[in-house]
């Protein structure tokens, strides 16, 4: 089975909510909301994809020593297998905007689970309820 590398941020901002985007339509799990973040390329470290993916989709900067590992997530899909880091982060540079079309929300984290979202990024929410609350 094919192992997936993708990277993701749990933004936190200043009311301890956390920025959750939805998957445009055309992409594979349209319509359910994710953590940003994205693929790692083969030359990246995953901070170094984490900071691209989210200047690229969100238009912000972000400092490496601004990124905390917090969990991770291993999930089998059917035909392939993700493994994602997920980092925290409370601290970027710029106005977070979609750059990418997709629909943006701030959430606190337990209401995180009003929000469909793809089977790998539920099992990270406990974590997010337990260190933001």
């Amino acid at each position: 089975m094919k192992l997936l590398l993708v990277v993701a941020a749990a933004l936190v901002d200043s009311d301890n909510r956390v920025l959750i985007a939805q998957r445009p339509e055309g992409k594979a799990l349209a319509g359910l909301w994710e953590f940003p973040g994205g693929k790692i390329d083969p030359s990246e470290r995953p901070e170094e994809a984490l900071i691209r993916e989210l200047h690229e989709e969100l238009g912000i900067v972000v400092k490496e020593a601004c990124l905390a590992p917090l969990t991770f997530a291993s999930y089998a899909y059917p035909d392939f297998h993700l493994m994602m880091p997920l980092y925290i982060c409370r601290r970027w540079e710029g106005l977070v905007s979609s750059r990418e079309n997709q629909a943006l929300k701030w959430v606190r984290p337990r209401e995180l689970r009003q929000y469909p979202m793809p089977p790998a990024d539920e099992p990270l929410i406990p974590a997010l309820i337990e260190i933001v609350g």
